[in-house]
């Protein structure tokens, strides 16, 4: 494998970490929030059959999702379970910053900028519904 295999890998699998943790956090978000829920979901599906593709194209295998995967929050209410999936999308933003630097070529450093920018703005959807401040980041997927 090379380094941008390596990171499409990565991105997979948070992408396949999001999407159990959007599955879990269904059943505690609030009804006025499930339409945004399915959306972000659905996008997040998308983008991991983009990147399996990419592997595909690449000759690289395609990790498969994990029976379960350890919530970064404990669920226990609708604060909680927003709380869960800023987490998740963070996870994204770091996954595909990573493929953004890594990548070799142009394909995969715009999977790696499309992604990044769709997981920076599902993120500050989110922190806008925690009420968080600030709701974007300078550098989104930073380490700092």
């Amino acid at each position: 494998m090379t380094e941008t295999t390596d990171a499409l890998s990565a991105a997979v699998d948070a992408e396949n970490a999001a999407i159990f943790t959007y599955g879990v956090v269904t059943a505690f978000v609030s009804a006025t929030r499930r339409d945004t829920v399915a959306t972000f979901s659905a996008a997040h599906r998308a983008a991991r059959d983009t990147l399996s593709q990419a592997l595909i194209a690449a000759q690289a295998p395609v990790p498969e999702a994990a029976a379960g995967y350890t919530l970064p929050v404990a669920v226990k209410d609708p604060v909680s379970a927003v709380r869960a999936l800023l987490a998740a999308e963070v996870d994204c933003t770091e996954a595909y910053r990573a493929l953004l630097e890594r990548a070799d070529d142009a394909p995969a450093r715009r999977l790696g900028l499309d992604g990044l920018t769709d997981s920076a703005v599902r993120a500050a959807r989110l922190r806008a519904i925690l009420r968080m401040s600030p709701v974007t980041l300078a550098f989104p997927g930073s380490p700092t």
